[in-house]
C-alpha cells in the first residue's frame, strides 16, 4: 500500500516534506520505520516470514513486526498499529522499551532504493503463538526461534534464509534481549 511518508536527511533529521512511499524508494529518500522485537522469558525470538509477493526481501525470516511511519504519525503509535496489523496483538504504550533507531540502506534494485531509519523497540511475548493473527498480505508465517541458535547464526554469519540486516544491527538486537531475560550476565 502507497502511503504518504515523512522524508529525512541521511543523519535522521525531519525534512519537513513528505512523499509517497513509491517516490521514497525511486529515489532513494530517507524515510523513518518501526521495527519491534518480540521475545519470550524462556529465551525465544518472534520471527516473521515475510510474505512471498513483497517487493522487498520475499519469503526471508525478519523483525517480529516491522513497517511505515505515516506522515505526522507518532513513532509509539505507529508501532502499536504495525502490531496490531501484521500479528493481531493489541498492546499497551508501556509495553514497549525502545532500543535504539539504526541506519539502513538497500538498493534491491535500479528503481527500488529503500534507505530507513529503524526506531527499535522490545517487546515481552505473553500470549502463546497460536494466539497471534498474522496479516496475510504481509506475512506468510511466524515462528519463534531459540534466542541462542539465532545468536550462533549471528555469529557465523550463517543467515541465509533471514533478512540481510547488518551483522550489528543483530548482535545489538541480541544483546538487548539477552539483558531482559539474563539480567545478571
Amino acid at each position: 500500500m502507497d502511503e504518504l511518508i515523512d522524508i529525512l536527511d541521511e543523519d535522521g533529521n525531519a525534512t519537513g516534506r513528505t512523499c509517497l512511499k513509491s517516490e521514497a524508494h525511486l529515489k532513494g529518500l530517507f524515510h523513518p520505520t518501526i521495527h519491534v522485537w518480540f521475545y519470550t522469558s524462556d529465551g525465544q525470538i518472534l520471527f516473521q516470514k515475510r510474505a512471498h509477493d513483497k517487493d522487498t526481501f520475499p519469503s526471508l525470516w525478519d523483525v517480529s513486526v516491522a513497517g511505515h511511519i505515516g506522515a505526522g504519525e507518532d513513532i509509539i503509535q505507529a508501532a502499536i498499529r504495525e502490531i496490531e496489523e501484521e500479528i493481531g496483538l493489541e498492546i499497551n504504550q508501556s509495553d514497549l522499551e525502545r532500543i535504539g533507531t539504526f541506519k539502513s540502506m538497500h538498493k534491491h534494485s535500479e528503481t527500488l532504493i529503500d534507505n530507513e531509519f529503524h526506531h527499535n523497540f522490545l517487546c515481552k511475548l505473553e500470549v502463546p503463538l497460536v494466539k497471534l493473527k498474522r496479516q496475510e498480505s504481509e506475512v506468510d508465517d511466524l515462528q519463534l526461534f531459540a534466542i541462542d541458535v539465532f545468536k550462533e547464526k549471528v555469529k557465523q554469519d550463517k543467515l541465509e534464509g533471514f533478512v540481510p540486516h547488518a551483522i550489528f544491527y543483530y548482535e545489538n538486537v541480541i544483546a538487548k534481549i539477552e539483558k531482559r531475560i539474563h539480567p545478571i550476565r
